[in-house]
């Protein structure tokens, strides 16, 4: 799979469970950090003052090799579907090569108004942003 954006997140010696290796939430919680990272900064995301926020509202992962502390996870983000108000987030977990897939899942944001929390079109910077991410399936 080809991914446009990329992060290194080290893991913490809390992420091992008591089998030895990363707990399957800390996958989850990898992607949601990548992708709220790159939308703050390459998308002019404000989530804590914005007039919009990003509601999950589908989550999926798929686990494939084993990882755990102390690791670096390669993360890289594409964007596999980008609709009027929503986006589904394509993610791969690697190993430090880049390479090794440690699992793959997506998840999907519903933008909607803070207030009202009723959808609100993708505009803007955020979409420009958002186009230079998706990729053909």
């Amino acid at each position: 799979m080809s991914y446009l954006y990329w992060e290194s997140v080290p893991t913490r010696w809390n992420d091992n469970d008591g089998y030895g290796h990363m707990n399957n939430v800390v996958h989850y919680e990898m992607m949601d950090t990548v992708a709220n990272t790159w939308l703050i900064r390459e998308a002019g995301f404000d989530p804590f003052h914005g007039e919009t926020i990003g509601m999950c509202v589908a989550s999926r992962c798929e686990y494939k090799a084993e990882a755990r502390f102390p690791e670096v996870i390669r993360v890289g983000l594409r964007i596999g579907r980008l609709g009027t108000s929503s986006v589904r987030y394509e993610i791969g977990l690697h190993r430090a090569d880049g390479e090794t897939l440690i699992a793959h899942g997506d998840f999907t944001h519903v933008f909607v108004d803070r207030r009202t929390r009723r959808p609100v079109p993708i505009t803007g910077r955020m979409r420009e942003a958002m186009e230079k991410l998706v990729v053909a399936s």
